[in-house]
Parts: C-alpha cells; sequence; structure tokens
C-alpha cells in the first residue's frame, strides 16, 4: 500500500473564492488539503455554498480567486484535454440523480465508459457486477421511471464509480431517502473509501454524519473550517 505521505493531496484549495458577476461571494478565502483514501464530510446550512465548492473541484466553475490543484496539479492554466484527464479521475453523484430515463439501469451506468469509446465487450461483466454490489443486481434491464428513489440514488453511485475514479464527490445522496436507506447508502461510500477511493460527502443530516468517524468540512458565511 502506498503512503498517503508520499503521493500529493487529492484537492488542495488555496485562499480559493468565487462569485457570480458582481453578486456578493459565495465562497471567501476557503483553503484546505485533502489526502488520498480520505473520507470527509462537508456540511453547512441551505445556500452555504456547498455545491459550488463541489462544482469548483469538477472543475465545472473556475475560482474568482485563489488557487486549486488536484492530484498535484495547477488546474487555472490547463487546457481542454488535460481537464478531461483529471475530470476522468472523479466521479460525481447529484442528490437529483440525473439519469437518463431512455437508457436502461444497465446502460445509464455503463455511459461514461461509452463516452470514452470503450467496446461494451471490455466492460459488460464489471458493470454487472458493479450493480450487483449496491443492491441492483435484477435491476438491471429496467428504466429509471420504474425504480424506486432509493434505487435510482444507488444507480447514480454504480455510475459514478463504474470508471474506478481516484475521488468521489457526492452532493447531498441521501437527501430525498428514508433514513433506513440513507445509512445503507453512507455504507456503500464507507466501503468505497476502505478500498482506497477518497470521498467528499456533502449532507446536512448530523445524525448520518455521527454514524462514521470522518473528517469534518463545515461551510459557514462563505468561509470553511474544519471541525476538530
Amino acid at each position: 500500500m502506498n503512503d498517503v505521505h508520499s503521493t500529493p493531496p487529492v484537492v488542495e484549495l488555496e485562499g480559493v473564492g468565487f462569485q457570480y458577476g458582481e453578486g456578493a461571494p459565495i465562497l471567501s478565502e476557503v483553503s484546505v488539503s485533502l489526502d488520498p483514501g480520505s473520507f470527509h464530510f462537508l456540511s453547512g446550512p441551505s445556500g452555504a455554498g456547498k455545491t459550488t465548492l463541489i462544482r469548483l473541484v469538477l472543475l465545472a466553475v473556475k475560482p474568482t480567486r485563489g488557487r486549486l490543484r488536484l492530484f498535484g496539479e495547477e488546474t487555472d492554466s490547463l487546457g481542454g484535454g488535460a481537464l478531461t484527464r483529471l475530470r476522468r479521475r472523479m466521479g460525481v453523484v447529484f442528490q437529483d440523480f440525473r439519469l437518463l430515463d431512455h437508457l436502461t439501469t444497465y446502460q445509464n451506468v455503463a455511459l461514461p465508459l461509452v463516452v470514452q469509446g470503450y467496446e461494451e465487450a471490455s466492460f459488460r461483466g464489471e458493470v454487472v457486477e458493479l450493480l450487483q454490489w449496491v443492491g441492483l443486481g435484477d435491476r438491471v434491464g429496467v428504466y429509471p421511471p420504474t425504480l424506486s428513489g432509493g434505487e435510482k440514488q444507488r444507480a447514480a453511485i454504480a455510475r459514478a464509480l463504474i470508471a474506478r475514479p481516484e475521488l468521489i464527490l457526492a452532493d447531498e445522496p441521501t437527501g430525498n431517502v428514508d433514513p433506513p436507506l440513507a445509512r445503507r447508502l453512507l455504507h456503500l461510500f464507507v466501503e468505497l473509501n476502505r478500498l482506497g477511493t477518497s470521498v467528499v460527502l456533502a449532507t446536512h443530516d448530523v445524525a448520518l454524519m455521527d454514524q462514521v468517524d470522518a473528517g469534518r468540512l463545515i461551510l459557514l458565511d462563505g468561509r470553511l473550517y474544519r471541525d476538530p
């Protein structure tokens, strides 16, 4: 096993701020460093900027100020190809699932690999195995409208994992499910982290956070704090 201290942090933000146009800053002077293989909760009140911070790390938007490094690489001057390469080292799970209704569960999960140009023969077994791992082995051929909310979320998690990302960013992945299912989904993220993937899970659910001994990052008034 690699020593996490011999490799650069998966995420480094240094004095990062973000605002839209001339509006009030959403983030101000955010600085944080996350080690490979770590698990962190990201919390804060509604509107605090959790989704914005996740979008910054995903390179969907650029910081208004400050520096962002991913996997040891500066991101402010990277071209399109290099940005795509970095994005492929990350997976994202959204609260609203973002599954395509005209594709089966299997096809939704396989989509990232299809987009990258892989032949189905090279990944079919892996997709089916992953769907079994998240408890959807009997839902491979069905379409999202026939899935329950919990099943959709597990499909979204599988889709985020299929390309074997080094970092998973989950934006309120348990926000639309009941507490027992939220605990089951949390277990999937914990198991994923145990296997070596770094995880940042945004949530406002304190009871959920209390179930795992993990780092806590708190966004408040545009600034990020570590809960000791």
